[in-house]
């Protein structure tokens, strides 16, 4: 798949959120906080708020978003946590790709943390062949 729709596919699947089981996530998931991404050959940062009661807030360029998630407790043996997210509410504005994103939009994605904890990239299958990244963790932020 072309950078390009990759990008768009993870615009779009960022203000979505999962099934209508979206629920609480452990309070030390390691997905849980604010992060940003660059996104590739533009100036348009996105910032996303994932909160422990399953939703999320994201912005980008003049989208605001918020979405539902379903996130693995534990990453699978290869790694990855299996992210579910849906768009639950949007403004109705172009996001950073120039989208406008339906609300109900359900995407599902494959998340590989760093080490560190600081980073990760939002992948579609369970491997590394077509991801988006790197996500950089904002510190002290509020969620």
């Amino acid at each position: 798949m072309r950078l390009s729709r990759l990008l768009a596919s993870l615009a779009m699947a960022a203000f979505t959120a999962s099934s209508a089981h979206a629920g609480p996530v452990r309070a030390d998931h390691p997905l849980l906080g604010t992060w940003k991404l660059a996104v590739p050959d533009t100036k348009c940062v996105e910032t996303y708020r994932y909160r422990a009661d399953g939703t999320s807030i994201v912005t980008s360029a003049d989208e605001v978003a918020e979405t539902e998630f379903e996130l693995a407790d534990q990453p699978s043996e290869k790694g990855f946590y299996k992210w579910v997210d849906k768009l639950t509410k949007d403004n109705g504005k172009k996001d950073c790709s120039g989208q406008v994103t339906e609300v109900g939009h359900t995407s599902t994605f494959y998340i590989s943390m760093h080490s560190s904890g600081d980073m990760f990239v939002m992948c579609e299958a369970e491997d590394l062949k077509a991801c988006m990244g790197p996500f950089i963790r904002v510190k002290g932020s509020a969620i």
